[in-house]
């Protein structure tokens, strides 16, 4: 692996649903591909979030772990590179839960309004565990275990990264004298232990799933594996062309103010071209035609689908290959949760030692 002394660090990562799809891709995926060679990276896969919502289903749990990280070395992740880790094989986190845990008001986490969002979208009422609001703070501890600068993620982590940012102010002011009163960006320089992190966002905020929009809004819905409109990256070609042909487009076709124009909001057939078409010029000269009513869908579905099939290729090229060599796998496995394990060993000692709580040194192997 390249030298890290001098690289700043990032920490992002999935919880483990399945499968990796194109939403994943453009909101973060291509980001921390891009990143590798200008950062230290750390990449989680956040098996022991998965629980919150899917206690009953370990076995789903621990082979999603493994196809996401097939799909992160199918995209480039580098694991001589890159740290690729399991959660759960990173103790110290769950530590550092629990600590900032008493950092937090309750109800303070119950705002966050990811978290109520996916309360609402999973239909969990007043039945999920103790553990669904717990994982939110779970997440700030994920994070600031590796004490990063920068954090790629999607849209929708956002409210994720501002309670971690709360977290973290709070935890330097208590335990290392930071003044309330000191800029972001100098909170380590204050003698912080945790960098007030900032968030990166992926080239697309939120990318669209290939179904219908919802009745009652309009709105089209995000890519979701659970809402069946999701292209994976691992899909074959075939498949790519049966979801892509079958993809759910905006029967009046025009809905921008601009009547050359379609709305890639309303219609998933441009939110897509928009964003994966490298032919700019062929995106505009064709939606001023489809608006008019010279084009239909079927030629346009075709086109994205040659799009499409271009960038998942070398993808799918890779994965087959680490599928028929699941042992690599293990190993890039092993060898970032190895290197995961001393990066967040230390920051528990040092947060032990700001709160006065270090008793004895203590040494991990994996």
């Amino acid at each position: 692996m390249s030298s890290s002394a001098t690289k700043p660090r990032i920490l992002t990562g999935d919880t483990p649903t399945g499968k990796l799809h194109l939403g994943h891709y453009v909101g973060s995926v291509e980001n921390r591909v891009a990143l590798q060679d200008s950062y230290e990276c750390f990449f989680i896969i956040a098996n022991k979030h998965a629980f919150t919502t899917r206690a009953e289903q370990a076995g789903e749990i621990r082979q999603s772990v493994l196809e996401i990280a097939t799909d992160y070395l199918a995209c480039g992740i580098d694991p001589n590179r890159s740290s690729m880790f399991i959660q759960s094989e990173v103790p110290a986190i769950d530590e550092l839960t629990f600590f900032f845990a008493m950092l937090i008001p309750f109800n303070r986490v119950m705002r966050n309004p990811t978290l109520a969002q996916e309360i609402k979208d999973k239909d969990l009422g007043d039945k999920y565990p103790f553990g669904f609001p717990l994982y939110a703070v779970g997440q700030t501890a994920d994070i600031l275990a590796f004490r990063p600068e920068m954090v790629p993620v999607g849209e929708d982590q956002l409210p994720h990264l501002e309670m971690t940012r709360e977290v973290a102010r709070r935890f330097n002011q208590i335990y290392c004298g930071v003044d309330p009163q000191t800029e972001d960006d100098d909170y380590v320089r204050a003698g912080g232990l945790f960098p007030i992190i900032k968030p990166r966002l992926g080239r697309v905020k939120r990318l669209v799933g290939t179904g219908a929009p919802n009745p009652e809004t309009g709105q089209l819905y995000k890519m979701s594996k659970s809402l069946n409109n999701a292209i994976f990256l691992s899909d074959d070609a075939d498949t790519v062309q049966k979801k892509i042909m079958g993809m759910y487009t905006d029967p009046r076709r025009v809905r921008a103010t601009d009547p050359g124009e379609t709305d890639p909001e309303k219609n998933p057939l441009w939110a897509f071209h928009e964003t994966f078409n490298p032919d700019t010029a062929w995106v505009q000269e064709h939606k001023v035609l489809y608006a008019a009513g010279k084009v239909g869908d079927v030629a346009v579905k075709r086109k994205l689908v040659e799009v499409l099939n271009t960038i998942i290729e070398p993808i799918r090229t890779r994965r087959k290959h680490y599928e028929q060599r699941p042992d690599d796998v293990i190993d890039a496995l092993r060898i970032g949760t190895r290197r995961a394990n001393v990066v967040a060993e230390q920051t528990l000692a040092l947060a032990k030692k700001a709160m006065k709580q270090d008793y004895f040194s203590r040494s991990l192997r994996i």
